[in-house]
């Protein structure tokens, strides 16, 4: 069973090697209350892609351009999503268990009230997302990843996330539950709401980088002048 290690956390991923070549080709995957299994979707290029409701258990999703996605009380099981891109992408009330998203652009996109259990997301562009009442209930990544700009806010993701390698460039931290959270190996430097990473885990040298993200948001004025 395939894997991914993260300091102390260890993603499981889908394991779609064994289905091999009885993944089944599908035209579409558009279904209420339905599910899908054991299959591949490739390739498309739509203006909707609507989940609601749907369970999609072992499949792939590869190089499909979709306008808008939307995946509200969606469950997915085992799929891996590699190379798609979604204009707008809203997750809601969702359950992701053994999912991937590898080299995905998702740029704007919200994911909120949802829970992830064995989530990676690789490569991925998600500058000005927003994960909102996100709770890990088991081992999520965020690997070489871009979210400038994107807010995190309300989540519960302790000791189940590593953030390791990823562009966090203005990323709002808002309240939320961080503790055991793994940050080594991100610049945390330029990072909003320093304050609320409290129990994080660093390694040496990101205490200066969070040090000048806590400075930056205190609005301090450091000078030696007048002395």
């Amino acid at each position: 069973m395939d894997s991914r290690h993260f300091g102390a956390i260890t993603v499981t991923l889908p394991d779609l090697a064994a289905a091999g070549s009885g993944l089944d080709n599908v035209s579409r995957l558009d279904t209420t209350r339905g599910s899908i299994e054991d299959f591949q979707y490739i390739g498309e290029r739509l203006r909707d892609l609507d989940l609601t409701a749907t369970r999609l258990l072992n499949g792939r999703l590869g190089g499909i351009e979709a306008d808008r996605v939307r995946m509200e009380e969606t469950q997915l099981h085992s799929v891996e999503f590699t190379g798609c891109t979604a204009g707008a992408l809203r997750c809601a009330g969702s359950k992701l268990s053994r999912v991937v998203f590898r080299d995905c652009t998702f740029m704007g996109a919200t994911f909120e009230d949802s829970t992830f259990d064995n989530v990676l997301f690789e490569g991925c562009r998600l500058d000005y997302a927003v994960l909102a009442k996100v709770r890990a209930t088991g081992p999520v990544a965020f690997s070489a990843c871009s979210l400038v700009e994107a807010e995190l806010t309300g989540n519960d993701l302790a000791d189940e996330t590593a953030i390791d390698g990823c562009v966090l460039r203005a990323t709002d931290f808002r309240p939320g539950n961080y503790r055991g959270v793994d940050l080594r190996g991100s610049d945390l430097s330029a990072v909003s709401g320093a304050v609320n990473l409290t129990g994080v885990i660093i390694s040496p040298g990101q205490e200066h980088q969070l040090a000048r993200a806590l400075l930056a948001g205190l609005d301090l004025t450091v000078t030696d002048e007048g002395r």
